[in-house]
């Protein structure tokens, strides 16, 4: 599934320069930003930092970035992210600002699904190539990027995961098919990480039974029924083993990480009963599957995770990040509602990562832009192809062309300027008023003609905002900014009080300044919306399946769903806008489970409503 495109047949001692992001968000290039995140850090996802040019598809002519199939440890105090295909890895001190590490040598079409392990004072890093083979490396120095590979060659280790227990044992599971089950073979790390004898086959994919485990968009596909297990990580905690596991498929909404426990790192494992552990099929951006669970310095877990966007090719991803928990029955799970909203970051005190409360302000707001070539709707379907629908430009009484899809929280539509200049401009006219405190930036990449990680990429704007119209601030000031940030996540000094909002291109990579999304976010001026009522679950012949309904809730935006086992254990959930139903695929045949749903709109989040039993 991973289709591993490296080779590491020679590997060398590589050194490494840094390029930093010149703080946050460049506080000398900018009017009101920042300070707010110094008092209570936010992110968002997916995660904000310079996602790099994929040279896979390169023969295609496919220009586009991605990031997946991250791996991250912590080491000596601070944090390194390594991702697929990047050329280089990323480092942070707060698990929120990364700064992108550079080695001068580095594997031929960057490291696929890379694989990550801190053992003492020794950083162990591990790639693969696409007829399985790949070479262990070791340094004591990540931040320096001086490597050195191990004399020793292991094979069949497509989608790895390297673990060495307390006691100095090694552990290599492995597996990317929607045949052949997970595996895990033993190494030794004091001899070359030579390949021991041991080794066995784990578990397999039970879509009969899990439905979440089923392929294809909201785990449906017409024809083939058996998901992709990929994506082997292994998390020990109070002396258990998690060995997580992600499934149906990286390019779907529902693409998620499962977890079986074990009492060793060999097994025998069994399927918890909560799974997935990591689950995010609603919202703006979807997915949270082949990842990895990092503990911070105060004990926290956090979910580092692969992200569908999917619009130019299948294998266009970015990266989210969760807190994660261990419950007092030993379940874990992680955070994701309101998964692509504002997070506390990971240094408060006792909300890390967790909703702060903005909520979407712009959300089906009127666009005007300055010209459009083009207003595209994408969508990747289950067969590999692309569908493509020009939508006709429309414009306003008064002849402003309109972009509704800058606002329709879909990242597979997008909208293409004439050129890539200071002419360019969008200008949003929010539905109501409201406070803003940050924005969230969305470029698309069309025909961008860049295949490979390129220096000295950057995003330069200005956004002003207006409660009339009429009379305009600068709020945000990246006019000489050399910040590369195709996602980039712009928090506000204080919060501004606005209807309008107005982005000013100067520059940004490519021939065209294109864009999928602008989201502004913050909290508005009225109520919030009322508690949903007539919530009603019927579970299918099919009892992987249910259909939801509810009644409408006036003034609300969407709807968010929670359920899970038991009624103190609701961790799952999805989102939705403006309909009144849900059809799901993804739970377990043989499992009763507890819903509950409330509403939610630009002014907050309604009260929840009663728990629902479905046997």
């Amino acid at each position: 599934m991973k289709n591993l495109f490296l080779s590491i047949s020679i590997l060398l001692t590589f050194s490494c320069t840094t390029h930093t992001k010149n703080g946050e968000l460049a506080l000398n290039e900018t009017h009101k930003v920042d300070t707010e995140k110094k008092k209570h850090q936010t992110y968002i996802n997916p995660l904000d930092i310079d996602y790099t040019y994929m040279v896979y598809n390169s023969s295609k002519n496919k220009s586009y970035r991605s990031g997946a199939d991250p791996a991250v440890i912590e080491f000596k105090g601070e944090y390194y992210m390594f991702v697929t295909r990047s050329f280089g890895y990323w480092h942070s001190k707060d698990l929120v600002n990364w700064d992108f590490i550079k080695p001068q040598q580095w594997f031929f079409e960057g490291s696929n699904a890379p694989t990550a392990f801190t053992y003492k004072d020794s950083l162990v890093y591990f790639a693969g190539d696409p007829a399985g083979y790949g070479s262990i490396l070791y340094t004591d120095d990540p931040k320096k990027g001086t490597w050195t590979p191990t004399a020793s060659i292991s094979n069949n280790i497509q989608d790895s995961e390297l673990f060495i227990d307390d006691d100095g044992k090694t552990y290599l599971y492995w597996g990317s098919s929607n045949v052949h089950p997970l595996r895990v073979k033993m190494l030794n790390k004091d001899d070359r990480f030579l390949e021991t004898g041991v080794k066995k086959e784990l578990f397999n994919l039970d879509e009969e039974k899990h439905g979440w485990e089923r392929f294809g968009e909201n785990n449906y596909h017409p024809t083939l029924k058996e998901g992709y297990m990929e994506g082997a990580s292994m998390t020990k905690h109070n002396g258990k083993y998690y060995l997580q596991y992600a499934a149906p498929g990286t390019q779907f909404n529902v693409y998620a990480d499962g977890v079986y426990i074990g009492d060793t790192p060999l097994g025998p494992f069994t399927y918890m009963k909560n799974n997935p552990m990591s689950f995010k099929p609603g919202g703006f951006t979807n997915g949270a599957g082949h990842g990895i669970t990092v503990k911070q310095t105060n004990g926290q877990y956090w979910h580092f995770a692969t992200m569908a966007l999917a619009s130019n090719a299948q294998w266009e991803r970015r990266l989210c990040m969760f807190p994660t928990y261990f419950d007092e029955d030993g379940l874990m799970y992680s955070n994701t509602e309101y998964g692509d909203y504002p997070r506390f970051g990971a240094s408060h005190p006792s909300k890390a990562g967790e909703h702060n409360g903005w909520m979407l302000l712009s959300y089906k707001g009127d666009v005007t832009v300055s010209t459009s070539l083009k207003q595209i709707m994408k969508f990747t379907s289950n067969d590999d192809d692309v569908e493509v629908t020009e939508l006709s430009v429309e414009k306003t009484d008064d002849g402003q062309i309109t972009a509704k899809v800058l606002t329709d929280e879909n990242p597979k539509t997008f909208w293409v300027a004439e050129a890539n200049d200071d002419k360019q401009w969008v200008n949003i006219e929010m539905q109501n008023a409201g406070n803003i405190h940050a924005l969230q930036l969305n470029y698309h990449d069309h025909e961008s003609g860049i295949y490979t990680r390129v220096e000295g990429l950057r995003h330069r704007f200005t956004i002003e905002v207006s409660e009339d119209g009429n009379n305009w601030q600068t709020v945000v000031d990246r006019s000489k900014s050399d910040i590369d940030a195709p996602n980039a996540y712009l928090v506000l000094n204080e919060p501004v009080k606005a209807k309008y909002v107005r982005y000013n291109n100067i520059e940004v990579p490519g021939a065209n300044f294109a864009m999928s999304e602008i989201r502004v976010f913050g909290l508005g001026l009225e109520e919030k919306p009322k508690k949903v009522t007539g919530f009603n679950i019927e579970r299918q012949k099919d009892r992987r399946d249910a259909a939801l309904a509810w009644n409408p809730v006036e003034g609300a935006q969407g709807y968010n769903i929670r359920w899970g086992i038991a009624k103190d254990k609701l961790y799952q959930s999805w989102l939705v806008y403006d309909v009144e139903e849900l059809y799901m695929r993804n739970l377990d045949r043989d499992t009763s489970y507890y819903f509950s749903i409330e509403s939610f709109s630009e002014n907050g989040i309604s009260e929840k409503s009663e728990v629902i039993f479905i046997e």
